[in-house]
């Protein structure tokens, strides 16, 4: 079967419909024939600085129309919004556009992964994550990038994209260590992960758990010092690689990490019908943290209840393939459950940061 669509498999909107998240439109024009599904978070901006212009938003997309667009997630947003439908494969991305999955499959509300599997083995077969692009003409730079104490990763991103990856992927703090072509990169890489055993992903819920507690900014910039120091005097570094100076950037103020408490509750995943309301508090990496209105808050009067102004965490890729819209409630039905430990390093996978 070819890479393709048919209208019919997905449904068709009604002409009254519209996503509104506080009282205003999130995802723009509605349109009789057009679904828009979530895309999940995207990281929009970037300019010549260190992390000009980088905003949290939620990415939206209309297989009938092949159209995009991106909402804004702004500190004091307030959100109230309701899963509908069924969540749907959104395809595979190719040359800056999606191509829809032909099969319109069904995936599991609580994943964060937004493929299917079929979708996903073609995303694997040209992808400089998973080696199958080793031909890319294009350089890459080899940062490394700290999430809390002792909590640093190695990682590669093209040179052209700065430090989208960065702020992609959550990272409090990083350094660049070099650039040059992409399997130097990755030799570098693959040397600080088996000379100086620096891991190349580390676990969601270990990055979590730090934002909470991190130390000073000059602790953080000279524990990454230190381990830049230690892999430019590594033996076997390769020589098409530039090396770079050290120079350390913070995201504090752009993830707004000083409005993130310690072991912030987590929402679970969602199923049909299941409604978030609350306000956003800060955005990071692919976290959305909310103050969330909760049963105990409605029923006290807004005054002493359970959750009253309880600040979640929300994934924000398990909204990947889900078709949003208003809520009709007035508090959040999706679970809340305290925050759970989990292992310091990712299982290898395209999922991993």
């Amino acid at each position: 079967m070819g890479w393709g669509y048919g209208r019919g498999r997905r449904g068709v909107a009604p002409r009254s419909w519209a996503l509104r998240w506080g009282g205003g439109v999130v995802s723009g024009r509605s349109y009789a024939d057009c679904v828009w599904r979530c895309t999940g978070p995207r990281w929009s901006g970037g300019g010549s600085g260190p992390a000009d212009g980088y905003a949290q938003g939620l990415g939206w997309y209309c297989a009938e129309r092949s159209e995009e667009r991106v909402s804004p997630l702004p500190v004091g947003k307030a959100l109230a919004f309701a899963v509908q439908g069924e969540r749907r494969c959104l395809g595979v991305r190719r040359a800056g556009r999606w191509i829809v999955c032909p099969y319109g499959a069904a995936l599991d509300g609580a994943s964060a992964k937004d493929q299917c599997a079929r979708c996903a083995q073609l995303d694997r077969s040209r992808s400089v994550a998973a080696d199958t692009m080793a031909d890319d003409p294009r350089p890459y730079g080899v940062y490394l990038a700290y999430f809390g104490p002792g909590l640093v990763k190695v990682g590669i991103t093209a040179a052209e994209r700065g430090p989208a990856r960065l702020v992609e992927q959550g990272a409090v703090a990083y350094a660049w260590l070099g650039r040059g072509p992409l399997m130097a990169a990755r030799r570098a890489e693959a040397l600080l992960g088996s000379a100086l055993a620096v891991p190349d992903r580390l676990g969601k819920a270990a990055k979590r758990a730090a934002r909470g507690a991190l130390p000073p900014l000059a602790e953080r910039v000279g524990e990454l010092a230190q381990l830049h120091g230690r892999a430019r005097e590594l033996a076997g570094w390769p020589e098409t690689l530039e090396p770079a100076e050290f120079a350390c950037e913070d995201h504090t103020e752009l993830f707004g990490l000083d409005r993130v408490p310690a072991g912030a509750a987590e929402l679970g995943g969602m199923t049909a019908g299941a409604e978030i309301v609350g306000e956003v508090v800060a955005g990071v990496g692919s976290d959305v943290y909310m103050r969330l209105r909760l049963a105990g808050d409605v029923a006290d009067g807004g005054g002493g209840g359970r959750g009253e102004g309880e600040v979640a965490v929300l994934d924000g890729r398990v909204l990947s393939g889900w078709v949003l819209g208003a809520a009709s409630g007035r508090v959040t039905t999706v679970p809340v459950r305290c925050a759970r430990p989990g292992p310091v390093l990712d299982s290898p996978g395209l999922w991993g940061a």
